[in-house]
């Protein structure tokens, strides 16, 4: 064998043990059946669904996700959070790219729920995230495949 067939070859077995799937702590089913049921939020609120599916590219890799500068957890694939906020105010929703965060600045009215989903892009040295504002119709139906993770969970 060669040494570019070596170097190949332990290239592959890296990157196979490296791009397994990452894992975060997980919601009961009880209660991730609750938040899939779309309830309107508690009054003078509005619900935030922020969803990550399940993708090829960056199954490996969590990325941390912010209301305000507060992190709601930290996601893998296949995977959603639900979090209430005061309604009728401007939030910013961000998550981790490889150099700045990745940021999307939106309007929140009482008695809405709002569907964002985070998701991965490729980076130069490390998988960043970005997130939009996806329909109530998209979001409903991506959340069908997911489950919830818990919230507060998030990387330093």
């Amino acid at each position: 064998m060669s040494t570019l067939q070596k170097l190949l070859s332990i290239t592959v077995v890296f990157l196979f043990l490296v791009t397994g799937c990452a894992s975060v702590p997980m919601e009961s089913i009880e209660s991730t059946a609750k938040a899939k049921a779309f309830n309107q939020p508690t009054e003078n609120k509005a619900g935030i669904y922020v969803y990550r599916k399940d993708t090829h590219f960056g199954a490996a890799i969590k990325k941390n996700v912010y209301v305000d500068q507060e992190c709601i957890g930290e996601t893998a694939k296949g995977v959603f959070f639900y979090h209430e906020v005061d309604g009728d105010k401007d939030y910013t929703l961000a998550t981790e790219s490889e150099f700045s965060p990745n940021d999307l600045t939106v309007s929140m009215k009482s008695g809405m729920l709002y569907f964002f989903e985070q998701y991965m892009k490729m980076g130069v040295f490390v998988g960043g995230a970005g997130i939009d504002q996806k329909s109530e119709a998209i979001g409903k139906e991506a959340l069908t495949e997911l489950n919830m993770a818990t919230k507060g969970h998030c990387s330093v």
